[in-house]
């Protein structure tokens, strides 16, 4: 379930009301919403390294591991890579790599029920990363070198080369971790004033417990834009307050 742009906007322009420190344009919140969301998206990847070196516990739904990989599962993916100039390349929305799959497609004759007609198995294969040197390496090995069995791929500044039997040029996939989707708080101009528009608006990505934590940053953002310090200091108060719950 998605965190309501629209909601937040709200939120935001209420807290502002009442603090009396002016008013948020929907192009300044539509700017601020991105980066919130942004800097919260990344947050979870710093978290799992410090949370990841803490013991865990055995309740279900207060493990911060378990809870910070829901919020990122949200995001994990595939999809087709594409190959163009001797490199494959990963989708535009990639935020970090996860497996590398070569579709490995093998023929043989069946033998029941009917002998010699020709079957064709398609066996999703994980490919190995190796640096060149270790590639130059194996593949002057007949039994170490990669096969289509045995995939490995190569990274570089231009791409990803997959080898098998041979150089790779087609079924490759990726799983991965995408970015999450631009937001938008969409609206119409009436008579001057901006209304909100459901049909052009695209809603945050992240775990609906984050809608407080976006409110939190967006303040810090409207702050920060019209040097407003006060408005600055309470909406980190209500950061650090909402962060060491979180964390203690």
């Amino acid at each position: 379930m998605a965190v309501s742009v629209d909601t937040v906007y709200q939120r935001v322009l209420a807290i502002l009301n009442k603090e009396q420190r002016g008013y948020v344009t929907p192009q300044e919140f539509n700017l601020f919403a991105n980066q919130a969301q942004l800097d919260i998206f990344e947050q979870y990847f710093y978290d799992i390294n410090q949370f990841g070196r803490l013991p865990g516990n055995d309740t279900e739904f207060s493990d911060m591991l378990n809870i910070l990989n829901e919020k990122i599962n949200i995001f994990e993916t595939n999809a087709a890579m594409v190959y163009a100039g001797a490199y494959w390349s990963t989708p535009a929305n990639l935020y970090r790599l996860g497996t590398i799959v070569f579709d490995n497609i093998t023929t043989s004759k069946s033998l029941y029920p009917a002998p010699n007609t020709v079957v064709t198995t398609t066996t999703q294969v994980e490919v190995e990363r190796i640096n060149y040197n270790e590639f130059l390496y194996i593949n002057q090995s007949s039994l170490a070198k990669p096969t289509n069995s045995r995939p490995v791929f190569v990274a570089s500044n231009l791409g990803y080369q997959v080898y098998g039997d041979a150089a790779i040029i087609t079924g490759v996939s990726c799983n991965y971790i995408r970015k999450p989707s631009k937001v938008a708080w969409g609206y119409q101009m009436v008579f001057g004033e901006a209304l909100y528009d459901a049909t052009q608006a695209v809603n945050f990505e992240l775990h609906v417990s984050e809608e407080t934590e976006l409110v939190i940053k967006i303040l810090e953002f409207a702050g920060l834009v019209v040097q407003d310090i006060g408005m600055y200091q309470v909406a980190s108060q209500m950061s650090a307050q909402t962060n060491q719950q979180e964390k203690s």
